[in-house]
């Protein structure tokens, strides 16, 4: 697959977003879920690309064809409208690390529009 390999740190932020918050949009109906993959918001070509991630189970990222699941592919616009854009989803995900104690990258903090707090 075409684009850059994530770093380290992007991975450890992948891992991180998918062992706390499992699927972020199961999590918005109330359901743990782990068995996710992390999908990119624009694609994995542009610059930061694996910072605007989110943690996604694989009917919230491509259709599975189960009524009332809207996946991120093909139906963005319905998984938007029931769960808000995906930047302010990434916002969400990084406010739930932040609120658990959670070491968030700067790299992560950074592409959110999100300052770390210093104490």
């Amino acid at each position: 697959m075409k684009g850059r390999a994530p770093t380290a740190d992007q991975k450890r932020f992948h891992d991180l977003l998918c062992r706390e918050i499992g699927c972020i949009a199961c999590a918005k109906e109330g359901i743990f879920t782990t068995w996710v993959s992390v999908h990119h918001i624009e694609g994995r070509t542009k610059p930061l690309a694996h910072w605007h991630v989110l943690p996604v189970c694989g009917p919230h990222h491509q259709d599975a064809g189960i009524s009332g699941v809207p996946a991120i592919h093909p139906w963005k616009g319905r998984f938007e409208a029931k769960y808000g854009t995906q930047r302010d989803l990434l916002r969400e995900c990084i406010e739930i690390l932040l609120d658990r104690g959670c070491d968030v990258p700067e790299g992560a903090l950074l592409v959110a529009g999100m300052e770390r707090m210093v104490a």
